[in-house]
């Protein structure tokens, strides 16, 4: 796990702000496939009871974000090539969706906010900042679900980024370009306005990356094959 800052902010629905940080280290990438979490190393960090922590994790579990083996042994899934498959065709369509509506309504501030995070992306990915990037690239998308003003579709993107944060922030570092290229020609889109051309551009960029994600399955599968 990677240093993502699980300070606890306020004790008020612990339980729920508890899920809620574990969520978002999830989706970030802070943690990846096959990482196992200990509920009281969490709680130490976390500075509250195992409870709270124990209630969140299995919520998680329930998400299909994390894998239930024991009770001592929960574990961050790798995903199978065909649940990947699967939550990719969703995202092509959901957030192609996200990126027209965004594109049709998208104002100079909103224009102004994503191209922040793209230049930061940038800056991130030059450092070799490999957690910061990957985790500008979850906000990146995720912005475009909120200039949409589409909250139920946000909802469903953040479900689906719980189980695919930790796999994308595994072959982010290593991926280069790809995980970001087809990022400008979404912004040239929006700042035109042009709905579909958006649609087609974040399509690409979900296809591109999707590529070093199936080898990294596919080689997870058959080192358990040798194994």
């Amino acid at each position: 796990m990677t240093g993502f800052d699980l300070t606890l902010l306020e004790h008020d629905n612990l339980g729920s702000t508890i899920y809620q940080k574990l969520c978002e280290a999830l989706m970030k990438g802070a943690f990846k496939p096959g990482d196992r979490l200990r509920i009281r190393d969490l709680a130490e960090r976390l500075g509250t009871s195992v409870t709270p922590v124990r209630d969140a994790i299995l919520r998680l579990v329930q998400d299909q974000a994390l894998v239930l083996r024991s009770p001592r042994d929960i574990r961050v899934p790798m995903l199978t090539r065909a649940v990947y498959l699967e939550i990719r065709d969703i995202r092509v369509n959901l957030e192609g969706l996200a990126a027209e509506r965004a594109a049709q309504q998208a104002t100079s501030a909103q224009v102004r906010a994503l191209d922040a995070l793209l230049a930061r992306n940038e800056e991130a990915i030059r450092a070799h900042d490999t957690p910061l990037a990957t985790e500008l690239n979850q906000m990146f998308h995720f912005e475009l679900a909120d200039i949409a003003d589409m909250p139920v579709l946000r909802d469903i993107l953040r479900r689906l980024w719980l189980q695919m944060g930790p796999l994308i922030a595994d072959v982010y570092g290593g991926a280069g370009r790809t995980m970001i290229d087809h990022h400008y020609p979404l912004m040239d889109a929006i700042r035109r306005h042009d709905g579909p051309a958006a649609a087609r551009a974040i399509q690409a960029d979900i296809l591109l990356a999707s590529g070093p994600i199936l080898e990294r399955i596919d080689a997870t599968d058959a080192q358990s094959l040798a194994s």
